[in-house]
């Protein structure tokens, strides 16, 4: 079973309630991994395949 970790704060997530996982909206190829308190705080995370930086 794979690790996930917050792109954001780097702690593991895995089956974590309020975490979210998505494709990179710029590139589509990596995941981003976001835990419930790094998306309420609206915390930066950067993708590692195109270095795309979000939110905004």
């Amino acid at each position: 079973m794979e690790k996930l970790t917050c792109n954001s704060c780097k702690k593991r997530i895995t089956n974590k309630p309020g975490s979210a996982t998505f494709k990179c909206p710029a590139c589509g190829k990596s995941t981003i991994v976001r835990c419930k308190h790094c998306r309420e705080i609206v915390a930066k995370y950067t993708c590692p395949e195109c270095g795309f930086t979000g939110p905004n």
